[in-house]
């Protein structure tokens, strides 16, 4: 099909030809000025014919399907029935075997700029546990103009407007029975959900956590730090009583966590959290089987909350076990993890190696991982609070020279300075654990660029039905290697 130019609300009939980098399917038009437009549509696949409006989404021009006129023979019926509406599962349409497929590629996309002969790609390790996965989900309270009720996600490609939940695919029956438990809570509550532009209003966020091995189980209610509208001890112990009766006698095995987090935001300060103590433990238990040891090898971990721990556990535990392989360490090796967390993964390492000294600027994560040390009986792990870019600098002159780096970064990947250091280090093997490829493959040219060069790439889906995909590159250092 050809058109005269990229219009904003046009409506087209465009089949799809492709499936984007970003998991979108995708299609080339060409303009009657002989330019061309690279239109990518949400919830589609290659073979679909659909009619789609034009919008333009940072700079990527992109079409919302306004009907599906003829579909690919390749797709297959989602199964959640929030599909299109959520957006957190782009990919259910696909199958998994295809979903697998299309994120090898990617991976192999990002870092096609430094990918060498010698350079061995182990296939994509799959999902055992493709629905019902997660251990972790978070829900928003929401109200509009007539003051109708909305407890659920944010609904996809809107600014902040939450649809309400019927069910979720991902996550375990016993979460999406508490969201509904909430919702009716709320209703004969006299709360109001938070308004960001007022700071009104109670109720801003659910999150239910749960120890997969242990069925240890934790909710947190978080409001609004405006002591206008704190909710009072009669409401406190009606939401925790709410909580407790509505849990299914299925799912009352493990320990029951129940907290209030505040908050509080003031202009020109950064955001404070503070968490009240409902019910039961100030903590949860996970535990994570380390396949690479043949006794003892169930390790335990302690979760707050506002810990971060990896959202899919035996996936983490594949993760891990790959990382412990591709780094062929020694009982004389000393690792440096960066970004370690919870140290889940420096803990994993330290049972073959000397020393771990692990970095981490979140607190309270930090001590997680010290209990987590503890709780595991190791006396070869050092935690630094801090900045990676602020700690790394002291650490390398006060400590043993490193045998291997981990990188777990977040999203946006390595910061610069944390980047130029880690290449100070010249440390003969680097691993970088990412959850964005194609962050990933930007910090892996800075990297070859200075000596590195990519050894291997393992790919792990933690996510089925998403387009996110985990990678775990191995580097390997020469000075011969550099540019």
């Amino acid at each position: 099909m050809m058109i005269k130019k990229f219009k904003k609300n046009s409506v087209i009939d465009i089949e799809i030809t492709d499936i984007s980098p970003e998991g979108y399917g995708s299609t080339i038009l060409t303009c009657e000025d002989e330019t061309t437009l690279c239109i990518l549509v949400p919830f589609s696949f290659p073979g679909d014919r659909v009619k789609v409006s034009l919008f333009k989404k940072k700079n990527k021009i992109m079409g919302h399907i306004l009907e599906l006129l003829y579909p690919s023979n390749k797709r297959i019926t989602a199964k959640c029935e929030h599909f299109t509406q959520c957006g957190g599962c782009q990919w259910q349409h696909i199958t998994y075997q295809k979903q697998l497929e299309l994120k090898q590629k990617l991976v192999i996309h990002c870092l096609s700029d430094s990918w060498r002969k010698e350079t061995t790609l182990f296939p994509i390790i799959p999902s055992d546990l493709p629905w019902k996965y997660r251990n972790k989900a978070e829900f928003t309270f929401s109200t509009d103009k007539a003051m109708n009720r909305y407890l659920g996600f944010i609904l996809y490609n809107s600014r902040g407007k939450v649809f309400n939940l019927s069910s979720c695919q991902l996550i375990p029956d016993w979460m999406n029975q508490i969201v509904h438990a909430v919702k009716e809570w709320w209703i004969i509550s006299n709360l109001d959900a938070y308004h960001a532009m007022k700071d009104r209003g109670s109720l801003r966020t659910l999150t239910l956590r749960e120890g997969k091995r242990t069925n240890d189980k934790m909710v947190i209610l978080t409001v609004s730090g405006n002591a206008n509208f704190a909710l009072n001890s009669q409401q406190l112990k009606s939401f925790t009583a709410t909580i407790k009766t509505s849990l299914p006698k299925e799912s009352q095995m493990g320990q029951l966590s129940i907290f209030l987090r505040i908050q509080q935001i003031a202009k020109g300060k950064k955001t404070q959290f503070y968490e009240m103590q409902l019910d039961g433990p100030d903590h949860i238990i996970e535990t994570m089987q380390n396949q690479n040891l043949s006794e003892n090898n169930f390790l335990k971990f302690r979760i707050s909350p506002p810990a971060f721990f990896q959202p899919n556990t035996t996936q983490a535990e594949k993760l891990y076990h790959r990382v412990v392989e591709m780094a062929a360490i020694n009982k004389e090796s000393v690792v440096y993890d960066l970004y370690c967390g919870t140290g889940t993964l420096g803990i994993f390492l330290a049972k073959y190696v000397k020393k771990v000294y692990g970095i981490e600027l979140s607190a309270d994560a930090c001590l997680d991982a010290k209990e987590n040390i503890k709780q595991n009986e190791l006396n070869n792990i050092t935690i630094y609070q801090g900045d990676v870019a602020v700690v790394l600098p002291s650490l390398i002159q006060e400590e043993e020279h490193p045998d291997l780096v981990i990188v777990d970064p977040p999203r946006a990947g390595l910061d610069r300075k944390a980047l130029s250091y880690l290449i100070s280090l010249a440390a003969l093997k680097v691993i970088y654990v990412s959850c964005n490829p194609v962050t990933q493959g930007n910090d892996l040219k800075e990297l070859a660029q200075a000596g590195y060069q990519l050894a291997a790439s393992q790919a792990i889906d933690q996510f089925p039905h998403t387009v996110h995909v985990e990678n775990i590159i191995l580097l390997t250092y020469s000075k011969q290697n550099e540019i």
